[in-house]
């Protein structure tokens, strides 16, 4: 009863999350993020203006949510004994690559992507998130391969994924079909995992 009791709290919890992010980022898409106030969210979302703090701290984290989410950090740090860091990133990326997205979180998140490029300080905002995550990672590998090799890795597999974030996006909103686009994606991945670990020269006769 306890167990059934404390899932059916954290449903509501998910659901009120869910719905907060979802009016926050229809009034950005309608108006712009400079031009919405949290109250007014607060309001849409029918919370109180302590709630929507309680599950986004920030106004920035209403548009930012899932930037820099991937935990880098986490997956290297918990990867299996026997397997590189690389080889638990790929794998990572590999099986996210692999998942088709439903049709309506590809329109959220291309309103998203469109919300945070017309904004200069969610840019500067989302900047920051992607270069804690690329310094998190950083820390993770610097006890085995040294401070400045790990910065120099972190930054060399953070600029990859990044490129394949940007790409990724370009497709979609150049409207190419989600089916082409995952396909697209996959070979990305590849692509950008065997660039890590085999360098420039691994691109010679392909």
């Amino acid at each position: 009863m306890v167990i059934a009791v404390a899932g059916l709290r954290e449903r509501k919890k998910e659901q009120t999350r869910r719905r907060i992010a979802e009016v926050a980022l229809r009034l950005f898409t309608e108006r712009g993020f400079d031009a919405v106030t949290v109250n007014e969210i607060a309001e849409a979302a029918e919370v109180a203006k302590a709630t929507l703090f309680a599950y986004f701290p920030t106004k920035e984290s209403l548009a930012l949510h899932g930037v820099g989410g991937d935990p880098l950090a986490e997956i290297v740090a918990r990867r299996p004994p026997g397997q590189t860091f690389l080889e638990a990133l790929r794998a990572h990326f590999r099986a996210f690559a692999a998942a088709q997205p439903p049709e309506a979180d590809l329109d959220a998140l291309l309103a998203r992507v469109r919300v945070i490029q017309s904004s200069p300080a969610l840019q500067n905002a989302a900047n920051a998130l992607l270069y804690q995550q690329r310094q998190a990672l950083a820390q993770v590998l610097a006890d085995e391969y040294g401070p400045t090799a790990a910065a120099l890795m972190a930054a060399q597999v953070a600029a990859s994924l990044l490129a394949l974030q940007e790409t990724y996006f370009q497709r979609l909103l150049s409207g190419a079909s989600a089916e082409d686009v995952g396909r697209a994606l996959r070979q990305d991945v590849e692509l950008a995992f065997d660039l890590l670990q085999h360098g420039l020269d691994h691109m010679k006769g392909r």
